[in-house]
């Protein structure tokens, strides 16, 4: 009951492995996603401005 098994540990490892790169995958999805939102954000603002100065040359 006290011996050491390599298999044990090495699924021990695996399975936090798993779970540490899916904590890090979820993580890099919401940073993306935000990113995304940030970069829409501040191509609208520019469509917006561009927009505005056009209308008012005519």
């Amino acid at each position: 009951m006290g011996a050491f098994n390599l298999g044990d540990a090495l699924f021990q490892l695996f399975g936090l492995g798993f779970l540490v790169l899916f904590v890090l995958f979820v993580a890099f999805v919401f940073r993306s996603i935000k990113q995304r939102t940030i970069q829409l954000n501040r191509l609208e603002e520019k469509v917006e401005k561009l927009s505005s100065e056009g209308e008012r040359g005519k």
